[in-house]
């Protein structure tokens, strides 16, 4: 198929919040985004987005622009290569990562809408065509009455019809704990609950906050201690019933192998928009596999995030293999997002506690280019031929 990327065009998005949130690490008062348009000379269109902040990942994909004009968008695997060699010197972990990630999404939805074919087919196809949804909320905020106002959060989210919910800790152990409590203790026995420190903690503080918290049937604790720590999560791990998760941190096959071969563990956590696009992503999940390690992804965007990590769960192997698997999660962030609400078409939708994944040819979603440009600051720029 004779068919070459004629342009790439970049995007920041900026939406300013009405109420600041925060979690461990620092507040959100503003969403800004980096999402890149590739167009072919056939008027095809792939969108990507990159995970991490949006001028730099902006800036990097103005570098690896002259490597891909004029190519065959077909052959992502070797323009992702080209990427990754022409970084490999500075670049083995981070925003250039980033993206390579945004541009090989876009490829891959280019690819798709050439081929006629949904994402989740040219990765190898569907093991599911429907993925169980859990609520990304429950940040802090000032305010009197914390957990009080964090257990009304969740109990939305059960009303809204989700099944699973994941809340922040990481403010204090004394904090954290009489969340959690409240935060259970609202939603009742029935709706999984998983906590996410943002590495937080040292690994005493992790052990004991999981001790406190165990007895409240805690699906996962994610990112409990450095990214940096293996040796502490593989720790962490030894002293608690609560699986140890992670990953969204690291890049590429090779720092995600690093956590599986450390035995750092139980859930890995790729964000495919700053590891390595779906073409990485696709070999960790490999790697993964090998370990019998479970994957559910990061994730955190816009409608073109999102449903890029439909495709990739939709084609994970279940593991282990049995007739009746388990489900497969999605991360659905639920804080304030008007790019994420109104950027895609179809909007995201929710029926009987799950998502079905897109049919459509590519990522299945179109852009509206009105909303685009609403949010865009500054103005998109970008190089032809």
């Amino acid at each position: 198929m004779s068919v070459k990327i004629a342009s790439i065009e970049t995007f920041l998005l900026s939406d300013r919040l009405e109420e600041t949130f925060y979690f461990s690490q620092w507040a959100y008062s503003e969403r800004r985004i980096c999402v890149v348009k590739v167009t072919t000379d056939c008027g095809t269109v792939g969108w990507g987005e990159g995970y991490g902040p949006a001028d730099v990942l902006a800036a990097g994909i103005n570098l690896l622009k002259p490597l891909l004009i004029g190519r065959n968008p077909i052959e992502q695997e070797t323009l992702w290569f080209e990427m990754y060699r022409k970084t490999l010197d500075y670049a083995r972990r981070g925003v250039l990562v980033a993206s390579i990630s945004a541009l090989d999404i876009a490829l891959w939805d280019i690819k798709g809408k050439l081929l006629n074919q949904p994402v989740s087919a040219l990765l190898g196809g569907r093991h599911r065509r429907r993925i169980k949804p859990y609520a990304t909320g429950l940040y802090f905020s000032d305010g009197d009455n914390l957990a009080g106002r964090l257990a009304r959060e969740a109990v939305g989210y059960v009303e809204q019809g989700f099944q699973a919910i994941k809340m922040k800790v990481g403010l204090s152990l004394r904090q954290d704990m009489e969340n959690v409590r409240a935060v259970r203790q609202a939603i009742g026995p029935d709706t999984r609950l998983m906590v996410d420190a943002n590495h937080a903690y040292s690994l005493r503080e992790a052990a004991e906050l999981c001790q406190k918290i165990e007895r409240f049937d805690i699906g996962w604790f994610e990112e409990p201690v450095s990214p940096e720590q293996y040796n502490h999560y593989r720790d962490l791990r030894c002293k608690t019933s609560i699986p140890i998760s992670g990953g969204e941190c690291e890049y590429l096959r090779f720092g995600h192998h690093q956590l599986l071969k450390n035995e750092c563990v139980d859930i890995l956590q790729i964000d495919i928009c700053s590891a390595g696009g779906l073409t990485e992503a696709k070999r960790v999940a490999a790697l993964a596999a090998t370990y019998g390690v479970e994957i559910v992804p990061h994730t955190w965007g816009t409608g073109i995030a999102f449903h890029t990590a439909l495709h990739f769960i939709a084609n994970l192997e279940p593991t282990p293999g049995r007739l009746f698997p388990p489900d497969c999660y999605i991360e659905y962030d639920r804080t304030s997002n008007g790019i994420r609400e109104r950027l895609t078409l179809p909007a995201i939708s929710m029926c009987n506690g799950f998502i079905a994944v897109p049919e459509g040819p590519g990522l299945g979603i179109e852009v509206d280019e009105d909303i685009l440009n609403h949010y865009a600051q500054p103005k998109k720029t970008g190089i032809s031929v």
